[in-house]
């Protein structure tokens, strides 16, 4: 709790009371109350109670320790890539992926003086990329903090006119700040992908779009990959994603997430994962779940 800026701490506690009355309905999000994650929490499941987390490791935790029924995690941004690293923090959870959600982002510039006051703005690194555009043509400086709406309730508790935040427009109202600046990105396109996490998933049940997100070790070969992806296309298979990353500073990309069309159960899919494991040193499913946008 003390993590919070004091001006989050007692809503952060309120909310935190009543998840812990209902886990069964909470739906754990990093970030202070207003952040987007609480936002995508509470369009996803709106029946849900969110509760709080300060970091992704700590909304992970509370899904473990059952004080959540599931974590909602941004996973990537339409403009600034990469949000959470979900290929190393979902396999040593041992949570799976059941669901997807997207959520368009506009931030809000909000203070508590006048617009032409506002020196420097506070907020994500990913919100602070998402409008760098924007803050250099109005010559305001970024300051990086780990959350947009925390960085929104730390504004509020310094008051000084010159810091201003940078996050969703109604955090001004949950923490008394004004709204200096509204609907602002980049681009038009700006969208955030969230996933749901929880402890075990549903058989995939139902003739609608399907989606599963794997990891994999391909062999250190030439043209592994090449004949990884091979097997997936042959067998009629959509890849929608593939992302390298790099595991105990090896600097060798032999690790990938992939998002690929489908669900264990189709013919299809089952040959393509079983020709994915001749390339591959291991291949681990991360979760089947319903696409919640068709993709192309």
């Amino acid at each position: 709790m003390e993590n919070y800026a004091i001006p989050a701490q007692p809503i952060v506690a309120a909310m935190t009371r009543a998840a812990a009355a209902e886990p069964h309905r909470t739906v754990a999000f990093q970030g202070a109350p207003g952040a987007n994650s609480h936002v995508a929490a509470v369009q996803a499941f709106p029946d849900g109670l969110p509760l709080p987390c300060f970091d992704f490791a700590d909304a992970m935790d509370a899904v473990q320790d059952g004080r959540a029924d599931c974590a909602i995690i941004p996973i990537e941004n339409s403009l600034h890539g990469r949000v959470a690293d979900i290929h190393f923090l979902l396999p040593e959870s041992g949570l799976v992926i059941t669901g997807e959600h997207f959520l368009p982002i506009r931030h809000a510039l909000m203070g508590v003086g006048a617009r032409a006051e506002v020196r420097q703005a506070m907020s994500h690194p990913q919100a602070l990329g998402q409008c760098r555009h924007w803050m250099r043509a109005h010559g305001i400086e970024p300051v990086a903090y780990p959350d947009t709406a925390g960085a929104a309730a730390v504004v509020a508790e310094l008051g000084d006119p010159a810091v201003a935040a940078l996050a969703p427009a109604a955090a001004a109202a949950i923490y008394g700040l004004k709204v200096l600046a509204d609907d602002i990105a980049d681009a038009d396109h700006n969208t955030t992908r969230f996933v749901t996490l929880a402890r075990g998933g549903r058989p995939p049940v139902g003739e609608v779009p399907w989606m599963t997100t794997l990891i994999l070790e391909v062999r250190h070969v030439p043209a592994a990959l090449n004949k990884a992806k091979g097997g997936v296309a042959t067998n009629g298979v959509n890849m929608t994603k593939l992302e390298s990353y790099q595991r105990n500073g090896s600097f060798a990309a032999t690790e990938f997430y992939a998002d690929v069309d489908g669900r264990p159960g189709d013919e299809g899919f089952d040959r393509a994962i079983e020709e994915l494991g001749f390339h591959a040193k291991w291949v681990r499913l991360l979760g089947t779940y319903r696409q919640a946008r068709a993709r192309g």
